[in-house]
């Protein structure tokens, strides 16, 4: 696998690093002061995060610190640590709860380990658009008692963040229909519910780290893969898997999320600002998205590889079961009506 210029810094090696990284070990003083972004003032709130400094997230929190420092005379900041320096997803969950760091942004699948209902926001198709998920994740009336359904495991939703749109790759041939996938074998989450979706969707999931689908695909032991334009291409697959395929599949948020006992003890300035700026933050992370996506499609089509439509409504018709079977209360078939006419 040759080197190529990589888009947001470190961003390849932590995305291909990210499910070996450290193991959970309390955050002391001198964890703290290893590679965060920063910011000071007189209190500095920390936010674990698990990508590199290059991703739109990192930069959009580490602006909405800067903002918070400089609206409340240094009174307060965020301070972001990046490449799960505070720990991994799962665990800096605990730490939040236990109120051993104050923010953590974690991947949207985690949040139905708290609560099931949760998974409607990680379906497949349940979201048009980027565009269409950031009105959802930003309406109190669908999200409001979701969200506060955490408070009482000591977890409050900040905000929902766009995460990417994931697509299938392969190595084969461009896909248009779910017929094409036949007989391919795709790496997917690892998920009972990931591996069922690529099934309906024509082609075989199999779970795999991300860091060992570039050498399967080129051994031939996968066909492709699923995700963004961003990991695609800064991961070189491109190389090895060169027919990317906008089948639009899944579109987790992410969210920011904290203990409701920090929130409260928050000095209520400091507070007030994250309340009235988190939409701004939000919106900057959707703009450096598209950069994102713009910056990735050009590397990957110097590369070689080639990008199609595919028809839509035939993935969607494939992907129906798995969507029914999901949705198996009442409240979360509400929530996914809420969610679809919103897009309407």
């Amino acid at each position: 696998m040759k080197c190529k210029p990589v888009l947001s810094g470190a961003l390849a090696l932590a995305l291909t690093s990210l499910t070996a990284c450290a193991e959970f070990t309390p955050v002391d003083d001198s964890a703290i002061h290893e590679g965060g972004s920063g910011v000071e003032a007189e209190t500095v709130y920390r936010v674990a995060f698990n990508q590199p400094e290059g991703h739109p997230q990192y930069v959009a929190l580490t602006h909405l610190g800067e903002r918070m420092r400089d609206e409340t005379g240094g009174k307060c900041a965020l301070e972001v640590f990046p490449n799960e320096s505070l720990g991994p997803q799962a665990d800096t969950i605990e730490l939040v709860q236990a109120g051993s760091v104050d923010f953590s942004m974690v991947a949207g699948s985690l949040m139905e380990n708290f609560n099931p209902d949760f998974v409607v926001f990680n379906l497949p198709y349940v979201f048009d658009s980027k565009e269409h998920q950031r009105e959802v994740l930003d309406d109190p009336e669908i999200t409001e008692d979701l969200f506060s359904s955490l408070e009482d495991k000591n977890i409050s939703v900040v905000a929902g963040f766009h995460g990417g749109i994931r697509n299938v790759y392969n190595s084969v041939q461009p896909v248009e229909t779910p017929e094409d996938l036949a007989g391919m074998k795709i790496r997917v989450i690892e998920s009972d519910t990931n591996i069922t979706m690529m099934k309906q969707m024509g082609g075989s999931g199999a779970p795999m780290g991300q860091g060992e689908v570039y050498t399967a695909i080129q051994s031939g032991i996968l066909e492709g893969g699923e995700n963004n334009e961003s990991i695609y291409a800064n991961l070189s697959h491109d190389e090895v898997a060169p027919y990317y395929s906008y089948t639009q599949h899944l579109m987790f948020p992410d969210y920011l999320i904290s203990n409701p006992t920090t929130l409260e003890r928050m000095d209520p300035e400091c507070r007030a600002f994250l309340e009235s700026d988190i939409a701004n933050t939000t919106a900057e992370e959707g703009e450096l998205w598209n950069e994102e996506v713009d910056r990735s499609h050009e590397m990957a089509v110097e590369a070689g590889a080639e990008f199609n439509d595919v028809d839509i409504e035939a993935f969607r018709t494939a992907v129906q079961p798995l969507i029914d079977d999901s949705l198996g209360n009442d409240v979360t078939r509400k929530l996914y009506a809420d969610v679809r006419a919103a897009a309407e």
